[in-house]
């Protein structure tokens, strides 16, 4: 297995871009399969989900023709209706391909969802909603299997905010008979995305980005061309990178809009930021304030960027809570902090106690999930000495090349291969 050797202490500067946004890139992939056309996705991450889905779906049948950073798909014809359990259990998005395939074949199995090991998908969300839509849901095993002769439109209220379970629901009712409503729907900007090219596709969707969304059944969707937006939990990892390691830092193809909640708290800190058109120039922090923070839907503060806000707070002069109540073991990553010098306290499964200003010392860690996996990283470019950080698979679900990224703005970093 690889691993990244740094070398902390460097200052960084200059230009990193930002690639496209994961989460809306994997739920266009999966979008590809209501069509028989041909689908063009541009701005695509080259990052292991990115590879993983593409595989599914290669191996349902459909033809994907990747090139650095496009893909052309199309799906003329689903061979089979079970998704791939070695694929599926290293991808927690591939829930997201149940929908499309259900439509297309009239039936689908899966095993459970794997990829990160926090925050499992709530499935019972999942299943509750295409039941709802005349879909018949079946135990096996740790597999579950849907069937629908034929789907229908419903009016779905989620109990709780879900991202990828509102983007699922909304995939699968473009082509159920009648009219479906989404109440309680998640807003992240990846969704109205989603929806403005599913409807040049042919669909019909209003409300996309608001709490409730309409979509009216269609026959058919056709093909197309969609450019995947700029990755928003990139932005705010590489503007507390700048805050952390600057120098100065242009963060370049990013939109500062859909994490103003984040920027708001960036600044209280006493970080240096001003934006230019789809650009942000950071300046590194000599001090830092204490910030208390709590994660929430958006446009609230994400809780992926909560695990490098809470590095950020281990330079700050002062105390600080974090409370993330979205996902179960988000924040068991701060042990590996505290092992580096940190001191945050835990102080339930949802709150931390950050105690600045601390210094971290260099020592040989393991990335237990994507956003703690970044965090650990940039830990290592702050430490002092050397740091090896295994287990990067899990960076590498999410951050594309990011060892080639950070040594252009001169960071000591290097991928080691086992």
């Amino acid at each position: 297995m690889s691993y990244f050797e740094i070398i902390g202490g460097r200052k960084l500067n200059g230009e990193i871009e930002v690639k496209g946004a994961k989460n809306a890139a994997l739920k266009a992939v999966a979008s590809a399969l209501l069509s028989r056309e041909k689908w063009t996705i541009t701005n695509l991450p080259q990052i292991e989900d990115i590879s993983r889905i593409l595989e599914m779906v290669e191996d349902l049948g459909a033809e994907a023709k990747r090139s650095k950073n496009k893909v052309e798909i199309q799906a003329k014809n689903i061979k089979k209706s079970r998704l791939s359990e070695r694929l599926a259990g290293k991808l927690r998005a591939s829930i997201i391909l149940a929908g499309p395939v259900l439509a297309r074949t009239g039936k689908v199995s899966m095993p459970y969802p794997g990829g990160c090991v926090i925050g499992k998908r709530p499935i019972d969300l999942f299943l509750a909603g295409f039941q709802k839509m005349g879909a018949k849901v079946k135990w096996q095993d740790d597999h579950f299997s849907l069937s629908a002769k034929k789907l229908k439109g419903a009016k779905i209220f989620f109990p709780k905010i879900t991202v990828t379970g509102t983007e699922a629901m909304m995939i699968t009712a473009v082509v159920a008979e009648g009219e479906t409503i989404l109440e309680n729907a998640a807003m992240e900007p990846e969704i109205p995305a989603l929806a403005e090219f599913l409807n040049r596709s042919g669909s019909k969707i209003s409300g996309a980005g608001t709490p409730t969304i309409r979509i009216k059944g269609v026959k058919k969707i056709g093909g197309g061309r969609m450019k995947i937006i700029p990755d928003r939990i990139e932005t705010g990892t590489f503007v507390i990178l700048a805050a952390l390691c600057g120098g100065k830092i242009k963060i370049k193809n990013c939109n500062p809009d859909h994490i103003r909640a984040f920027l708001a708290n960036i600044q209280k800190a006493g970080v240096r930021i001003e934006e230019e058109n789809n650009e942000l120039v950071v300046w590194g922090a000599e001090k830092i304030n204490p910030v208390n923070v709590s994660t929430h839907e958006y446009p609230g503060f994400a809780t992926d960027l909560q695990p490098p806000f809470t590095l950020l707070m281990t330079r700050a002069r002062g105390t600080s809570q974090i409370h993330d109540p979205i996902f179960e073991g988000r924040l068991l990553f701060t042990d590996i902090l505290n092992s580096m010098g940190a001191n945050i306290v835990l102080n339930d499964p949802h709150r931390a106690t950050v105690q600045g200003p601390t210094k971290l010392r260099g020592r040989k860690i393991a990335s237990p999930d994507l956003r703690a996996g970044i965090t650990l990283l940039l830990s290592g470019l702050i430490a002092k000495g050397k740091t090896t950080v295994e287990n990067i698979y899990q960076i590498d679900r999410g951050y594309e090349r990011i060892e080639e990224r950070l040594q252009k703005l001169g960071a000591d970093i290097k991928r080691i291969e086992k």
